[in-house]
């Protein structure tokens, strides 16, 4: 009798906590821009990035990027991937000011293939 009454109210609360547990688009694209603004990136376009120097201002961030290739080679980046990445970041940066959350995690989501794998 108590398993009856307890599964309901565990599954409602899952239910409930769902759409909290999301990353919002403004946290992915602050995470996303770092990454477009790392030294990996640098290494693949060639350039610094729009603003200066690369920096992700995070204690976690390596010195250099990491040797070896991506363990799916499909995901390569290249200098023409990422700035298309940026241009789409921009347009993501857009929707989410504009309140279109579902609008800016389609195209963050394409920021991310257009990306690649990073080093």
């Amino acid at each position: 009798m108590r398993i009856a009454l307890t599964l309901p109210v565990a599954l409602a609360v899952l239910v409930t906590a769902g759409p909290a547990l999301a990353v919002s688009c403004k946290d992915d694209i602050s995470t996303v821009e770092r990454r477009l603004n790392s030294a990996g990136a640098e290494q693949v376009t060639g350039k610094e990035p729009p603003g200066g120097v690369t920096s992700s201002n995070s204690p976690k961030a390596l010195d250099k990027p990491p040797a070896g290739a991506p363990s799916d080679p499909s995901t390569k980046p290249t200098k023409a991937g990422v700035e298309e990445a940026r241009t789409l970041l921009a347009k993501a940066k857009e929707q989410e000011k504009a309140g279109q959350e579902t609008a800016c995690q389609d195209t963050m989501t394409k920021v991310k293939e257009k990306a690649g794998a990073l080093p």
